[in-house]
């Protein structure tokens, strides 16, 4: 199979789908790889890298998605993107649809087959080429927060972990799934006072048992998040459902409740954002200030951290590359059902539900697309 990997074009996105390493591993299949002149040079790889893997550089981006049979990204495709996809092309990356109508509608245009890293799922029912991007933008959050804080970005001037004789801050992390346990591990570490809100006891009573009440767990409910709300100098949202639209948990009218000059950081941007003020930043402008409250909503959080997050991305995403190289979408689909639940349109059908009830558009079944 001839596979592309093209340049991240998205504002201050330095990551690249694939690493030389990875590339190496495709070509001693038997693939053939194209990778487009300095796209991974924001993640520390120059071409000459890729050059001594046995890949193609390729100077025209137009020429290296004409060609290519399947095309390997980080970031949903930006609308010069779209447009160069065609029939029966493989795009294989992050697409996050539930929060974007129109790009949703033009990859079904497209005719090609869209396969979304984020809603692969595993035996363990978790989301395993989400898990390491989760993971580093949880510990991000509350590295962007604690920035967040300070008097020159907004912030009410609090340092994280105090001095002695002064309070830390405390920081609130709703959500207790990887991003949530990130953050607050992370938070932890730094020497705040550190809650974490969640609506499952089963994965509460992990948590507690995980850091023997080093982190205070607490039940999420409409009462216990307004305390939290009133109490803390951070809250990350970390609150996903998968291939959904994030919910609304803090309103525009609980910001009032809020201290002056906290700050809250939403993770679940790319959904769509779990508080109600939320829009989505770059890393050029990350924040913004509503009603006294400093918001960071930067939607490629990891990509600030680029060889991290490639290095990472690439030992998830590498094995089911392989798949589909040496199988074909179809047999590769077929084959895993867990890899078929990234299946999100073909051939201009939708194939993932909840997309369709975001916005009203008729899903088929995932699997009706193998036949």
């Amino acid at each position: 199979m001839h596979i592309g990997v093209p340049k991240e074009i998205k504002n201050h996105e330095y990551r690249v789908a694939l690493t030389p390493g990875g590339a190496r591993e495709l070509l001693a299949r038997g693939h053939r790889v194209s990778v487009e002149a300095s796209a991974g040079g924001g993640a520390g790889y120059p071409d000459d890298a890729y050059r001594e893997a046995g890949a193609e550089i390729v100077d025209d981006v137009e020429v290296l998605w004409r060609e290519a049979e399947a095309i390997l990204k980080v970031k949903e495709p930006q609308a010069a993107e779209v447009a160069r996809l065609r029939p029966g092309q493989i795009l294989f990356t992050y697409l996050h649809l539930a929060a974007e109508e129109t790009l949703t509608r033009g990859l079904l245009d497209s005719g090609a087959t869209c396969i979304a890293y984020e809603t692969i799922t595993d035996a363990q029912g978790g989301l395993p080429l989400l898990a390491p991007m989760s993971r580093v933008a949880g510990r991000m959050a509350v590295q962007a927060g604690a920035h967040s804080l300070e008097k020159a970005q907004g912030g009410a001037g609090i340092l994280l972990p105090g001095v002695p004789g002064v309070a830390p801050a405390k920081v609130s992390v709703i959500g207790g799934g990887v991003v949530g346990e990130n953050a607050a591990r992370m938070a932890l570490g730094l020497g705040a006072e550190v809650t974490i809100l969640d609506k499952s006891l089963a994965r509460l009573e992990v948590l507690d048992h995980r850091y023997q009440g080093a982190i205070r767990t607490v039940y999420s409910t409409a009462e216990t998040l307004e305390q939290a709300i009133r109490e803390s100098d951070l809250i990350v949202g970390a609150v996903l459902v998968p291939g959904a639209a994030a919910p609304k948990l803090i309103t525009r009218a609980m910001l009032a409740e809020m201290k002056p000059g906290s700050v809250l950081v939403d993770v679940a941007i790319d959904q769509g954002g779990c508080f109600e003020t939320s829009r989505p930043t770059t890393h050029a402008e990350p924040s913004y200030i509503v009603d006294g409250i400093v918001h960071y909503c930067v939607a490629n959080m990891p990509g600030a951290v680029a060889r991290t997050s490639t290095q990472a991305l690439t030992n998830a995403t590498l094995p089911f590359v392989i798949a589909l190289a040496d199988k074909g979408w179809q047999q590769a689909l077929a084959d895993d059902a867990h890899f078929l639940a990234g299946l999100n349109v073909h051939a201009g059908q939708l194939t993932y539900a909840a997309v369709g009830e975001a916005f009203g558009i008729d899903a088929v079944a995932a699997d009706s697309c193998l036949r």
